[in-house]
């Protein structure tokens, strides 16, 4: 999976920002969904999908900017005629390492209230026939090589017949799944009750903060500081204008504090080069660091927001 140029976090970052007419619930993943997530994940993005369908605005940017792996696992769902666009409420992407160590894969869960006895008769009467993993039908999602499980009435799971199987391997304890990995288990409580969330592990922060911090990641200072990122979290919030809160957590307070100087020094030359609407919004993002978290938070209202995304400095985070 290539994330150098745009990243997961890029990505659920600028589908959420479009939400804040709509998003009041949080976006909770099962314990269905969490046995079904394998325990290596690199990162995890769950998104209250309800309220992003309603928002044309948020749809219209996420078609833009949606990283090409996500965007076919989504196209597959809508295309699959399971009309996950109605049932749905939430949905969340998971990219872990292989269990064969061939790399990154992703698997996506969808929570909602599904028609599968309608679902099921439609395959029948479509002669569309099940793969069976154990006890778990497998379904072909079309022609476009992806595949669908329901696992029950609320939770299918989805994405290509590989990472299916790994999803399926972690849920019947053939392999070990989310709820054995405890310190993102422990940081999902910190973040779950927002609608819009991500966890990422050491290697997936390091991507993340890479493509954050553009050419400073080539100083050297940066070097000392990536091989002590242990994990990082992010939330956005929009119950009064758009608030998004960022912690990276480091092995030490030494290296927290080199990275939020890092960080305040980036801010520091796009203000030098931004317009006046970056400016103001790099003023009110405030870095620091406490007891070896480096911690980011920005807030505005939503139109500042809204004009904020059409900005060059937007465009060079997210390309």
């Amino acid at each position: 999976m290539n994330t150098t140029k745009r990243t997961l976090f890029t990505a659920a970052v600028v589908m959420a920002t479009m939400l804040a007419p709509s998003f009041a619930s949080a976006a909770q993943l099962s314990s269905d969904a969490k046995s079904a997530t394998p325990k290596d994940v690199q990162q995890l993005i769950v998104v209250d999908y309800r309220a992003m369908q309603n928002s044309p605005a948020a749809m219209d940017l996420k078609d833009r900017v949606l990283p090409p792996e996500l965007k076919r696992l989504e196209t597959a769902l809508k295309s699959s005629g399971l009309k996950v666009d109605a049932d749905a409420d939430v949905l969340a992407f998971a990219a872990f390492r292989d269990s064969k160590g061939e790399g990154t894969r992703i698997v996506g869960i969808a929570q909602g209230q599904f028609h599968t006895r309608e679902v099921m008769a439609n395959f029948t009467k479509n002669k569309i026939k099940p793969t069976m993993i154990r006890n778990n039908s497998v379904y072909p999602m079309g022609s476009n090589g992806m595949s669908v499980v329901f696992l029950n009435q609320t939770t299918m799971v989805f994405g290509d017949k590989e990472s299916v199987k790994e999803a399926m391997d972690a849920r019947d304890g053939i392999t070990s799944n989310f709820l054995a990995n405890g310190d993102m288990v422990n940081e999902m409580g910190v973040v779950d009750s927002k609608a819009v969330w991500s966890l990422l592990d050491a290697k997936g922060t390091q991507t993340m903060m890479k493509s954050v911090l553009g050419d400073a990641s080539q100083l050297a200072d940066y070097d000392t500081v990536k091989n002590r990122m242990k994990s990082s979290r992010y939330t956005m919030d929009f119950q009064n204008g758009v608030k998004f809160e960022m912690a990276v957590v480091m092995s030490d307070t030494l290296t927290a504090a080199t990275a939020a100087t890092l960080m305040k020094g980036v801010s520091i030359l796009r203000k030098n080069s931004g317009t006046p609407l970056e400016k103001s919004a790099l003023d009110q993002t405030i870095i620091d660091s406490n007891a070896g978290t480096l911690t980011v938070s920005y807030s505005s209202s939503d139109s500042q927001f809204a004009s904020l995304l059409t900005s060059p400095l937007f465009q060079s985070v997210v390309k």
